[in-house]
């Protein structure tokens, strides 16, 4: 199964690619995870948010491949504890699908990606900076992975 961060957002700086390497660099092949940036939709002054989110959800379908599976992260989402995730996961392999985690621009997700998506989970109701969650969802995944194999890192 291949993970992959669709993440609206570019030219992250250097601590953020740092921090998401980190923990890419410890999954194994058969739980990989990618990472693709989706250029922001127009903003600027009396920018239509709308437009804009429609603008980057255009942008993700087009780097969809149809047979994945989606999980977008939204504060509205699910909560999951950590164990949950790695049981999430699991499931995920299970599918034989790859995995789509699909993070938004400073202004969410287009509602109509949203209902696209097969899950939606929620890293945490405060609102977080989109670099930071980069970090968070690599760390959380390497986190879940040491769980489903046994390995001693989440005490």
């Amino acid at each position: 199964m291949k993970l992959r961060m669709l993440a609206v957002g570019n030219k992250m700086p250097a601590w953020v690619e740092e921090g998401v390497e980190t923990y890419r660099k410890r999954l194994p092949r058969d739980f990989s995870l990618e990472i693709e940036e989706i250029a922001l939709g127009q903003r600027g002054k009396n920018a239509d948010v709308t437009k804009a989110r429609l603008q980057e959800a255009e942008r993700i379908k087009a780097r969809l491949k149809g047979d994945e599976y989606l999980v977008a992260l939204e504060v509205k989402g699910k909560a999951w504890s950590t164990p949950q995730l790695a049981s999430e996961a699991d499931q995920w392999r299970m599918q034989g699908k790859d995995v789509v985690l699909l993070v938004g621009g400073p202004d969410g997700l287009d509602p109509v990606l949203s209902a696209q998506a097969d899950a939606a989970w929620s890293l945490s109701p405060l609102t977080l900076p989109h670099p930071l969650v980069r970090i968070m969802l690599a760390e959380q995944l390497y986190r879940a992975w040491t769980l489903l194999v046994g390995h001693p890192y989440h005490r």
